[in-house]
């Protein structure tokens, strides 16, 4: 009698980003059957169904909230099945923690195909691939700071509440749900904090506003 074929579980509460994931990974593991789920309760009745999966390619934040306690509890159910975290933060906080999880790997959503791709590669081979500019540890914090309101930064008073989210470590969905805003909302204000402080990403202006040692009231 023949063994079952591996399969993975790729989770995503975007369907289309969640399929365009799976098929990259089959196309680089042929040999490999991939389901994919929107919500974790449907990765745990795959898990019924069908085994304990090779692999399982999970984005951190899903619409109800955060997976982290869901995936630790993988790490501990399934020692066997790797994880590889995804996520549209570029956080690095949101890497370490992820990392300090159980995660074997974490992608950043806007990683090119040869990122992910090697992530894959290296975690089906038994290894870890984490990017090392998103799990690099922060500077040490400055042994003064000086206080800095939104309206010196050149920002709006919403923009300054998420900006004090950001610095704090949150991604997106947990600003929007914190501030009772929607996602799309808060990443218009990201554009709009980003260019004010002249930088491109969440990384640089958390470098930015800690190299000048500033800290928002």
């Amino acid at each position: 009698m023949t063994s079952p074929a591996p399969y993975a579980i790729v989770l995503d509460d975007h369907p289309l980003v969640g399929r365009g994931m799976a098929q990259y990974l089959q196309s680089i593991a042929p040999q490999m059957q991939v389901s994919v789920a929107t919500q974790w309760s449907e990765v745990l009745q795959l898990r019924g169904e069908k085994g304990v999966p090779a692999m399982l390619v999970a984005d951190v934040w899903l619409a109800h909230g955060n997976c982290l306690p869901f995936l630790e509890q993988w790490v501990r159910d399934c020692p066997a099945s790797p994880w590889i975290a995804v996520s549209g933060d570029d956080d690095p906080a949101i890497a370490r923690r992820v990392r300090a999880a159980g995660a074997r790997g974490f992608v950043h959503k806007q990683a090119s195909p040869e990122q992910f791709g090697a992530a894959l590669r290296a975690v089906m081979d038994g290894g870890q691939w984490f990017d090392p500019a998103l799990t690099t540890p922060p500077a040490a914090p400055a042994p003064k700071a000086w206080a800095v309101s939104p309206q010196e930064l050149g920002l709006t008073p919403r923009q300054g509440d998420i900006l004090r989210l950001i610095l704090r470590g949150l991604p997106n969905k947990r600003i929007a749900s914190e501030l009772g805003i929607t996602e799309s909302t808060v990443k218009e204000h990201v554009t709009g904090i980003l260019e004010r402080l002249g930088v491109r990403n969440r990384v640089e202006a958390i470098t930015a506003l800690r190299g000048r040692r500033m800290e928002l009231p």
